[in-house]
């Protein structure tokens, strides 16, 4: 129940107000000064305040500034028997919302009252959107330029209704964003229903998604509703749709273009108002040249497309991945230099979620303030990297065909020996390496490159 403050010196004025908005199921409180009325507002909480301009103590004027100042939520509609255009302006100015002249319209007082309330409400609940938006984003964590561009993808496309494809390999946290662009969106206090599609059987998927009627089929015992109905003014969520059977893809095209599904077994339409964001590990160009995927489906999903790149693309969110998820476990974990390496040259073939499971793993299992590069080596049940050379290299180990080579190519193959020997001597650890040699970490990799000496190895 809205909560209305009258301040006004003049009593018939207040109780005239304080009937008549009581009448509308308003909460009324009075006052007949300014400093009253902020003992008020200091103890309740109030929606509107109508103020008087000509006041005792503290003029109206002077008390709409301190208002606004120190209630900047509330709405303030000034009053006055004694107005003119000057001081109207100024009060709007100022922040007030109307300005209504006495003897007052008991019928504008009233639809004054209704407006400025709704303006107060879709200020709180847009800056609740402001918040929970802020909040989601922060979801989607990282600083390459792939992760900024989703991020503002998810800000842009949030507000409409229009369908998003999001595509990327498994673990990649496609989720994560569809969950934020609900979040972000208008349709956040409805729900946000997920479907696996690759993991519900192909003849059970038209029954999730669109419901059935009782005795549809032999397991129907009872009337269920389906996914879109489950959804109706919220979002839906197809994940790994590429795994669709065609018969159901069919069957969603046609939800989409009529908004309308019929349940398994029945006859009766129902309408729908859904958000579609699908999500794919495949190739769906290539799916539909296969004949394994509508084109037409593809082309309605894929009005903004978002694509996910893999984890070891983007090597810079890594460590900042890394943090968030030991922090969200309270666990309070330093990197040193050497394991912030380990974790870049690691191909992370489960992406994120494997990188979420080896924070578990340290918040288990490491119980130091900090982590090395060897230690974090054994959390990933990952072996050292042991150079593909035929034998140990070194100064005495050196070909003898290298004493026949032209200079140029004799430098190049000792630089390579001995870049190796480097590299095996420092486990393989690019940091320490550079270090050692006196060389800067860029330039190592630059050298590593040039001579095809792999850093890492898959598990």
């Amino acid at each position: 129940m809205p909560s209305i403050l009258i301040i006004d010196d003049e009593p018939g004025i207040r109780s005239t107000l304080c009937s008549i908005l009581e009448d509308e199921k308003y909460k009324v409180f009075t006052a007949e000064d300014a400093l009253a009325g902020f003992e008020i507002l200091a103890n309740q909480t109030i929606d509107l305040v109508f103020l008087d301009v000509l006041l005792p103590k503290l003029g109206g004027i002077e008390a709409l500034e301190k208002l606004r100042n120190e209630f900047p939520a509330v709405e303030i509609v000034m009053i006055s028997g004694h107005a003119n255009i000057d001081m109207a302006v100024r009060a709007v100015k100022l922040g007030a919302f109307e300005f209504l002249e006495k003897p007052l319209s008991l019928e504008k007082v009233l639809t004054v009252c209704r407006n400025a309330l709704t303006v107060r409400k879709l200020r709180e609940e847009n800056k609740t959107l402001k918040k929970i938006s802020s909040f989601a984003c922060e979801d989607i964590i990282g600083t390459s330029p792939s992760v900024r561009n989703i991020r503002e993808t998810v800000k842009q496309a949030a507000d409409s209704d229009a369908r998003i494809l999001i595509t990327g390999e498994n673990g990649a946290g496609k989720e994560v964003i569809a969950r934020a662009i609900h979040l972000c969106s208008a349709r956040v206090d409805h729900p946000f229903i997920d479907v696996n599609c690759a993991a519900i059987p192909e003849n059970l998927i038209e029954s999730e998604l669109f419901g059935h009627e009782k005795g549809a089929f032999t397991d129907a015992v009872s009337v269920r509703k389906g996914r879109f109905e489950l959804a109706h003014g919220g979002t839906l969520f197809l994940d790994e749709i590429g795994d669709m059977s065609l018969s159901a893809q069919a069957k969603v095209l046609r939800v989409i273009q009529e908004q309308k599904l019929e349940r398994v077994g029945g006859e009766k339409t129902i309408e729908t108002d859904v958000r579609i964001i699908a999500a794919t590990n495949q190739d769906l160009e290539k799916a539909c040249d296969e004949g394994r995927f509508r084109r037409d489906l593809y082309f309605r999903l894929n009005v903004i497309p978002i694509h996910v790149p893999p984890l070891k693309e983007r090597p810079e969110d890594i460590p900042l991945l890394l943090c968030h998820f030991l922090k969200s476990m309270e666990k309070d974990t330093t990197l040193e230099a050497d394991a912030m390496e380990v974790l870049s040259s690691h191909d992370w073939p489960g992406n994120v979620r494997e990188l979420k499971n080896l924070a578990e793993r340290i918040s288990v299992m490491h119980q130091g303030s900090t982590i090395t590069g060897e230690e974090l080596l054994k959390l990933l049940n990952k072996k050292q990297k042991k150079l593909d050379i035929q034998e140990k290299p070194g100064m005495a180990s050196l070909p003898s065909s290298l004493f026949d080579s032209n200079y140029n190519d004799a430098k190049d193959s000792f630089e390579k020996h001995y870049l190796e020997f480097q590299f095996i001597k420092n486990n393989g650890i690019i940091s320490r390496t550079a270090e050692a040699i006196g060389i800067y970490p860029s330039n190592l990799h630059a050298k590593l490159r040039k001579y095809n000496i792999t850093t890492g190895s898959k598990e």
